[in-house]
């Protein structure tokens, strides 16, 4: 897995965490960081993608 990948999914575990967290304590903010997870999720998957295509293009 590339290394921004790997960050990015790492970011969305942490801000899902924080989303829940947030929503138990009865805080709104919340929705930010359910925001900031399909933000960070979506990275997470285009910079997997693009490692996949480059490999691919490399080896094809």
């Amino acid at each position: 897995m590339p290394r921004l990948s790997f960050l990015a999914l790492f970011a969305c575990v942490l801000a899902t965490a924080a989303a829940v967290i947030s929503f138990l304590q009865g805080s709104w903010i919340g929705i930010v960081w359910v925001l900031v997870v399909g933000v960070s999720s979506n990275m997470s998957w285009y910079y997997l993608r693009r490692e996949r295509a480059a490999r691919k293009s490399v080896t094809g």
